[in-house]
């Protein structure tokens, strides 16, 4: 019988659903402030269930050996080290709209408070002071809120702004213009436009190496005189001394933040300043939301530890327990297709075609998809902003077209896949197959033919087929202490465009990058890592 471990609160009712399915569960919900006390004893677990409060760190997935999955309660997963339990094999699971319409009803409410100074003016009321030209406000109807991120959660408190007859813009790199229509909010081309435009600013976005700072002290410079900051995303979004300095300065009226970059905050450069309304990270704070995440993360990892199935995962596609079996190295090569594509890719994607050739065109190919697209989005968005389950949808709201093609076998291989990648200025193609020992191939590059297996790092060339490349690039890697595991090559025609793809045994740094990209044959010269 599997066994699962709750470390932070949960409700009851979720320990009954594991009961229920036939989980064993020990319910001890203060021992995520105890992480001593979890790694001593989490190897006795199949499964761990928690919030925000248990920090599941590399230490602990180290001592973890039995742990399978990982289910957060909620929609943030920045206290799971997801690296960690990836390479340990351990599905991480969350439940991303449980809490979406909580989290945007607080956003709302912290506009509302901040406009209208309501703290404020509720603690001088209840001391007995009388202070009613003190607290000027500020109407809500009529002006513009400025939306950074434009997903799940940012959709709602769009819908909830135009009902308070407010105008809606959005900025968010991958929103299409069918989106912003559906959602009814006017699209802008970057975020210096929405500040400057916008009375009042909130976001809705992951933390990501690419969203980390967004509003920098020079983007809260170019925010409109006299508008509303609401931060009830993410702690660290934005320069919290530069919205500070603003506030002093007049710059900005008001703010109203619910996460702050370091938590729980118990000193804050905001605390204490005029017209700054803080919460303690209450965005999902509601009972009705607590209940769903708790249901709905007990059901998940129930269904993962009993029957194999795996939904809402982080770091893994959605498979039945039938399905795994089959699926399991076409999942591995989809990761690897889209993994190039997104590590060579430059410019902005409008389209993915994905073509499915014989027999794996019969599969259940949701998870294929899925895998493939996460894998392509990432190097462009980073981990944060996309996961396997969400890859589609994600891609599908940014106006990334997605489609699907299923042909019967043909050509050498009876059955393999084409990954066809449209941007603004070009279109490439990379497509792979299953040998017999289940392991994926590359079989082909831009419709040029070639044969590799992919390695953990790799150096992928594009060149000009002229005599003494091979041995041009094998001397200079040499020559810089990289060791070539695999060497595979394919061109169109002689003296015409050729490509290598080389397997090496280290990551490639830019100086050596740098280094081969001179070679006089060299046209394009990509490190890559799967």
């Amino acid at each position: 019988m599997p066994k699962v471990l709750i470390s932070d609160k949960l409700s009851t009712a979720a320990v009954q659903i594991f009961k229920d399915n036939g989980v064993e569960v020990d319910f001890m919900p203060d021992l995520g402030k105890d992480p001593a006390k979890l790694a001593e004893i989490i190897g006795q677990y199949d499964g761990l269930a928690i919030r925000s409060a248990t920090k599941a760190t590399a230490e602990i997935i180290a001592k973890a050996d039995n742990l399978k999955v990982i289910g957060r309660a909620g929609i943030g997963v920045d206290n799971v080290d997801l690296a960690a339990a990836s390479a340990k094999g351990v599905v991480v699971m969350n439940t991303p709209f449980g809490n979406s319409i909580t989290t945007a009803e607080h956003a709302i409410a912290m506009m509302f408070a901040v406009a209208r100074q309501i703290p404020a003016a509720d603690a001088s009321t209840q001391a007995g002071k009388w202070e009613k030209s003190r607290f000027m406000g500020t109407e809500i109807t009529g002006k513009t809120l400025g939306l950074i991120g434009s997903g799940n959660i940012g959709s709602v408190v769009a819908s909830r702004a135009i009902g308070l007859k407010m105008k809606v813009i959005a900025y968010d790199p991958f929103l299409s213009e069918d989106r912003a229509k559906a959602i009814g909010v006017t699209k802008v081309e970057n975020i210096d436009d929405l500040l400057v435009k916008a009375d009042f600013v909130t976001l809705h976005l992951p933390k990501t190496d690419k969203t980390a700072n967004l509003l920098s002290a020079e983007k809260i410079a170019k925010i409109k005189k006299g508008a509303y900051l609401i931060n009830c995303a993410r702690g660290g979004l934005v320069d919290e001394d530069a919205v500070a300095a603003a506030l002093k300065s007049g710059q900005l009226q008001g703010a109203a933040f619910d996460v702050y970059a370091d938590e729980p905050a118990k000193e804050n450069v905001l605390f204490g300043l005029d017209n700054v309304v803080c919460t303690p990270h209450l965005g999902a704070a509601t009972s009705e939301a607590q209940e769903n995440v708790a249901l709905q993360v007990a059901e998940q990892m129930s269904d993962y530890l009993m029957r194999g199935a795996i939904s809402n995962a982080i770091n893994a596609p959605s498979v039945t327990a039938e399905e795994a079996p089959m699926l399991k190295p076409w999942i591995e090569l989809s990761e690897m297709l889209g993994g190039f594509a997104g590590q060579v890719t430059e410019s902005p994607i409008t389209e993915i075609e994905i073509e499915f050739v014989g027999k794996v065109g019969d599969l259940n190919l949701k998870p294929l998809i899925s895998t493939l697209t996460a894998a392509l989005m990432i190097p462009l968005v980073g981990e944060g902003g996309v996961n396997m389950v969400s890859a589609p949808i994600v891609a599908r709201e940014r106006g990334i077209k997605i489609t699907e093609i299923r042909k019967d076998e043909q050509g050498a291989f009876g059955s393999y896949m084409r990954l066809t990648v449209t941007t603004e200025s070009q279109k490439r193609s990379v497509a792979g197959t299953i040998y017999s020992d289940d392991k994926p191939r590359f079989i082909q590059i831009k419709g040029i033919g070639l044969e590799a297996e992919p390695q953990p790092f790799m150096l992928y060339t594009t060149n000009a087929d002229l005599p003494g490349y091979i041995g041009a690039l094998g001397t200079t890697l040499g020559a810089l202490g990289v060791n070539i595991a695999t060497f595979a090559l394919g061109r169109v025609v002689k003296d015409g465009e050729a490509i290598a793809l080389v397997g090496v045994d280290a990551p490639i740094d830019d100086a050596t990058l740098k280094t081969i990209a001179s070679l006089p044959q060299v046209k394009q010269a990509k490190a890559l890592a799967f």
